[in-house]
């Protein structure tokens, strides 16, 4: 087991919204430009999105400096955990597990990242690791507002309304 493999950056947040509902917006792949960080465009997403082997087509970075590549997912057990695998060749590729845990608040989500193939798990560093953790804190961020705020894509009505 890699360097990469062994030392992930973890961050979490809480979120006033089920499990249910965080995972309503995990599972609209065409939203991750609105919380991922470094995501610009969208390109395609598969019609089973976001079942194991599914993949979105994404474009990463400020123009014209882009990545367009693809993100799979590996694992899906929800409303709980989601794991995926983000390619961005040449620079690498990435594993991201999210976990979403019930509180009587709502949801606990950790999101946690790690290189796993290319110059990003070799030149792994304590400034890299800081800038992703950093990059998390805002993604997660970006998500509560969204899964907060936006209106539920299953029920037609914002979260807050339900309460």
């Amino acid at each position: 087991m890699g360097r990469g493999e062994r030392e992930r950056v973890g961050v979490s947040r809480a979120m006033a919204v089920t499990p249910e509902r965080v995972f309503a917006e995990l599972s609209d792949a065409w939203m991750f430009t609105g919380w991922v960080v470094g995501a610009s465009h969208i390109r395609d997403v598969s019609d089973d999105w976001p079942n194991p082997g599914s993949r979105l087509l994404h474009t990463v970075g400020p123009w014209p400096l882009t990545i367009s590549d693809h993100t799979e997912v590996l694992e899906l057990d929800a409303p709980r955990r989601l794991v995926m695998q983000a390619h961005a060749w040449p620079v690498g590729e990435a594993r991201i597990e999210v976990v979403v845990e019930p509180t009587a608040e709502g949801s606990v989500v950790t999101m946690t990242e790690w290189p796993v193939r290319g110059i990003g798990r070799w030149l792994r560093n304590p400034l890299q690791d800081l800038i992703l953790r950093r990059r998390n804190l805002e993604s997660l961020a970006r998500l509560a507002s969204i899964a907060e705020k936006r209106p539920d894509p299953a029920a037609g009505k914002r979260p807050d309304a339900q309460r």
